[in-house]
Order: C-alpha cells, then sequence, then structure tokens
C-alpha cells in the first residue's frame, strides 16, 4: 500500500452523536482496524467487500463504492466539493474508526491536507501514544476513551491511558467512559483520577451502554450515583447517551 492510499471503510456527513461535540455535524472518515476487541463495540471494524462507502451528498444516505485501498488524493478532493458546494454545513472532519491512530505515519502525511478544509476532530481509544506524539500538531481535537474493564472486558489498559492523556491535555481535549450496571465506583474513580491529574477541567463524559431497542444497560440512578463519584475530582462531568442511535442516524 502506498503513502497516498489507506484502508477506510466510510466516508460520510452525518451529526455526531457522541461526547462535547454532539448535535455538531461532521463529515466522518472511518478508518479500518483496531487494536481492541470491547464487548460493546457497534462498529464494524474490517470491509466485508473490500469496498469504501462514500456518500454522494452530505446527509443523503446514498452511497457509491470505491475499491480499498482508497487514494487519499480521492478523498480529499471529495471533501473539498463538500466544503465548497455545502459552506458552513460541517463543522469539522472526524477521523474515527476503529483505531485511526493504526495509520499514524498515513495521518501524518494526510491530516494537513484536510485541516486547511475543517478542524480536526481525533476519535481514539486513547491508548497508542506514541503515534499520536508525530501527528498532534495537525489536530484540532481529541476524544479519547478510557476503558473500563466492566464494560470493555479490557484490563491493564491504565498506564498507556495516562500517557495518552499526558499528550492530549496539551489540545483542546476530552475524555469518554462507557458505563453499564457491572460498573464499579471504584473504576470511575480511578479514570477520573488520571484525567484529574493531567487537567481536573477536562471535560469527562459518562455514556450509558446502548442496547437493543435504544434502552440503556444502568438505572438512571446509578448514572447520577457515578456521576457524583467523578464530580468529586473534576470540574465538568456530563452524562451524555448516544444521540445518532435515538436519532437513527449513521
Amino acid at each position: 500500500m502506498s503513502n497516498d492510499s489507506t484502508r477506510i471503510s466510510e466516508i460520510f456527513s452525518s451529526v455526531q452523536g457522541e461526547g462535547v461535540h454532539v448535535g455538531r455535524r461532521q463529515i466522518f472518515v472511518r478508518f479500518i482496524g483496531c487494536n481492541l476487541d470491547c464487548l460493546y463495540c457497534d462498529t464494524q471494524v474490517e470491509s466485508t467487500d473490500g469496498n469504501c462507502f462514500l456518500e454522494k451528498v452530505p446527509g443523503s444516505g446514498e452511497f457509491i463504492q470505491i475499491p480499498i485501498p482508497v487514494d487519499f488524493t480521492e478523498v480529499t478532493e471529495h471533501i473539498k466539493k463538500w466544503c465548497t458546494g455545502w459552506q458552513g454545513l460541517h463543522h469539522s472532519i472526524s477521523v474515527t474508526g476503529g483505531e485511526p491512530l493504526l495509520h499514524g505515519e498515513l495521518l501524518g502525511n494526510w491530516l494537513p491536507a484536510l485541516k486547511k478544509l475543517l478542524p480536526i476532530h481525533l476519535e481514539t481509544n486513547g491508548l497508542l501514544y506514541e503515534p499520536l506524539s508525530t501527528i498532534i500538531q495537525h489536530i484540532d481535537h481529541i476524544s479519547m476513551d478510557i476503558k473500563l474493564p466492566s464494560t470493555s472486558g479490557e484490563n491493564d489498559l491504565w498506564e498507556a491511558h495516562q500517557r495518552f492523556i499526558s499528550l492530549a491535555r496539551n489540545i483542546d481535549c476530552s475524555v469518554k467512559i462507557v458505563v453499564n450496571a457491572k460498573t464499579e465506583k471504584s473504576e470511575v474513580e480511578r479514570a477520573a483520577g488520571i484525567v484529574a491529574e493531567a487537567d481536573r477541567n477536562i471535560p469527562f463524559i459518562i455514556q450509558p451502554e446502548t442496547g437493543e431497542n435504544l434502552n440503556l444497560r444502568i438505572a438512571p440512578l446509578q448514572l447520577m450515583a457515578l456521576q457524583e463519584t467523578a464530580l468529586t475530582k473534576l470540574s465538568d462531568v456530563r452524562v451524555i447517551p448516544q444521540m445518532h442511535k435515538f436519532l437513527g442516524v449513521l
């Protein structure tokens, strides 16, 4: 694969459904592949047919398919047309996955061109701090996860999260945790503590896991109790569900 192409599964326009930019319109560029296998993951991280789905018109839901790997010049030109034809529609470009930092070297080559069009919003699992260090100058906002063992099924990630946020705090950054009925107060305390060590004013998002039929897998009272726990260490703690699921959009 050349430095001018990469494995992207989707490019589309939608409303951001998670985190501090919830409700804002973004262009989503979804990269293939992830270094984790979280229990709650609802994203197809591998292409099933070898094609990337490219939305024709922003928000239309009509797609064409182009072969993977995708030529980045084609991606850039497509996004440029959207920015010209629908000026002011999009707040930013969401670089998401999977885990986009698995493609750190390629992002270093490509993000400067995208950043000329719109601000760059990186959605990441908050672990790959070394790739982040090489591209952070091209990013405007980082939305990073802290993976709780109770919901993700992943363990021993605390140190990597700590190293990641020590870099991410240098730009506009927010942190998200996914919680459910199994989430322990001690997990939220530890996650909030890691964030507080970096900067207690970093926005901290508590996201209830969404099940089938849009039911939340945690009781409202437990959610509020976890929020109270985090607020003992942090100044900005918000409970935000996955709004794009309730809106029925990508």
